[in-house]
């Protein structure tokens, strides 16, 4: 077959806009099709372009990927691209490429026109179960067989430390494209924490095979010591939508807990079934936990970083059981509606320890669910008239793991509360449902910059650009910046450098059973620079 069919061959595998022809060393040989249309750009601009000149900078990794995994006779894909343009206008294109046996390397892709993408990012494990949650309930209508894959990275941490930060941040982006492009689409996969990925993609083909072309296209040899194991479960199930998102959570829950020391429900239906009779065990010891108060409180230090480090005010977090993470708890305690009692039992604890001790400004969390109670306003006005001696100190903190349904309704009670002395803090700003609309509509003093923007911003980048801006925007409306999880004298620094105001995480001090004394200075947790309480006249 000559070289002519072949290429009518590649455009014919599927229906598209435009089919480019990519030589092996990367650069477009052919473009047929609707090209102005699609990208902005006419067939023949295009020709002789390298592929990477032609795609967005963020979704080249995820590019680079799908054609490294490619074999002779394999199709990748399809999965969605952004693409550059001179004039600033988003264009997307749903792409799948096919490596055609005797055409000498050559890649055929064929594009058509998608709708442009809101992240260019592994997701978030919130947002990862929407989209998994959306992608199941697509798949029941469509009929396209989906499975949920759970990635452990093994020896990854240990790649870390042996690497510059510089290295690592390349193996970090290879490894997030090639996650994207096993994902369906390209946009359904997820950075759990701890070296742990999930991603939804078609069945077909063993876990296996997954963490062996993973290993392929991050390109490490033995010696780097890697070695990913996988699983994965079937997404089919007849149960109703909010149990099947709470099997979702469940298995996603269990694998950030143990990983792959637990064993994996093989279906969706199984992953329902476990997860019912967690949640039948849950209920009655959180319900247990709420009414008998039967959790502990501990204290995380804030400092003023305009004020020499002075301590500020310690973080309220609540820990139940052996210490783990209160997150799945607290999820569960929204969806069971249980969040508020267990909210307003943390208030109250919170009151009692300020009006003990005149020295401490304490900081509650809050769901977003709670806020637009008007019962939990009342019930801490009158806490607070109990105990005029805590008046002043205590502050909210508005966590976002519950969406707010009325703006409006909340803002007012935040109002209400700010009335009562308290002040308002957003906290993890630029994740999960944070936005700018609740910077726009909510009453609020002090913004908390979620952590990952500041795990980064020493390295400069987007995320240096993104907390100067909200740092300028924060200031044009009188409201403070607080940074989390620096860890780091480097971090401290980028984030003193863009002008935020108050600083929290290991670098200043681990949560602990009692809040740090007035004449804290040392410790290997603790910065020296931490001041009297009693030094600070204001909350600001």
């Amino acid at each position: 077959m000559s070289i002519a069919p072949q290429r009518l061959l590649g455009f014919a595998f599927a229906s598209a806009d435009l089919l480019l022809e990519l030589s092996p060393d990367g650069r477009i040989t052919l473009a047929m099709g609707a090209s102005e249309a699609l990208s902005g750009n006419a067939e023949t601009e295009l020709t002789g372009r390298a592929w990477r000149d032609f795609v967005d900078v963020r979704d080249r990794p995820l590019m680079q990927a799908l054609l490294d995994g490619l074999a002779d006779g394999r199709r990748g894909g399809p999965v969605v691209v952004s693409l550059a343009t001179e004039n600033g206008r988003e264009r997307a294109a749903s792409l799948s490429a096919f490596c055609l046996p005797a055409n000498h390397g050559a890649i055929s892709c064929v594009m058509s026109r998608a709708t442009p993408k809101t992240t260019h990012e592994l997701h978030d494990k919130t947002a990862f179960e929407a989209v998994t949650s959306a992608l199941f309930e697509t798949a029941k209508a469509t009929g396209v067989e989906l499975e949920l894959a759970l990635v452990e990275m093994g020896g990854l941490e240990g790649l870390r430390k042996k690497l510059s930060p510089e290295a690592f941040k390349a193996i970090e982006q290879r490894l997030s494209g090639a996650l994207r492009a096993q994902s369906h689409g390209g946009a359904a996969a997820a950075d759990l924490g701890q070296d742990r990925y999930a991603l939804v993609r078609q069945q077909g083909e063993s876990p296996d095979n997954l963490t062996k072309r993973i290993l392929k296209l991050l390109n490490l040899s033995p010696s780097d010591g890697v070695a990913p194991v996988a699983a994965a479960i079937a997404m089919k199930s007849d149960a109703q939508p909010g149990q099947v998102m709470r099997a979702i959570r469940f298995s996603l829950d269990s694998f950030i807990k143990d990983g792959m020391d637990s064993a994996q429900p093989a279906t969706l239906d199984e992953a329902v079934a476990r997860s019912v009779r967690r949640t039948l065990t849950d209920v009655g010891v959180l319900g247990e936990a709420v009414t008998a108060k039967n959790f502990k409180l501990v204290y995380q230090p804030v400092v003023n970083l305009k004020d020499k480090n002075s301590l500020h005010h310690h973080e309220v977090l609540v820990r139940f059981g052996d210490n783990a993470s209160p997150f799945p708890m607290i999820r569960m305690a929204e969806e069971l509606d249980l969040i508020e009692p267990l909210d307003l039992a943390v208030v109250e604890q919170t009151i009692d320890r300020l009006a003990g001790d005149p020295n401490l400004r304490l900081a509650a969390n809050i769901s977003g669910r709670t806020i637009t109670s008007s019962d939990f306003i009342a019930a801490v006005k009158s806490m607070l008239a109990a105990k005029p001696a805590a008046v002043g100190r205590l502050m909210f903190e508005l966590t976002e793991s519950a969406a707010i349904e009325d703006m409006a309704l909340a803002d007012r009670h935040l109002q209400a509360l700010r009335d009562e002395g308290c002040m308002v803090c957003l906290d993890d700003f630029g994740a999960g449902a944070a936005s700018l609309a609740y910077l726009q509509q909510l009453s609020l003093d002090i913004v908390k910059i979620d952590g990952r923007y500041i795990r980064e911003i020493q390295h400069g980048g987007r995320e240096s650009t993104f907390i100067r801006h909200l740092v300028y925007m924060c200031g044009e409306l009188g409201v403070k910046t607080l940074a989390e999880m620096v860890e780091t004298p480097q971090a401290e620094e980028a984030v003193r450098k863009a002008g935020v105001d108050y600083a929290q995480g290991w670098l200043y001090g681990a949560p602990t059973d009692i809040p740090l004394k007035p004449t804290a200075t040392g410790g290997a947790n603790v910065r020296p620079a931490l001041r009297r309480v009693g030094e600070v006249e204001s909350w600001g």
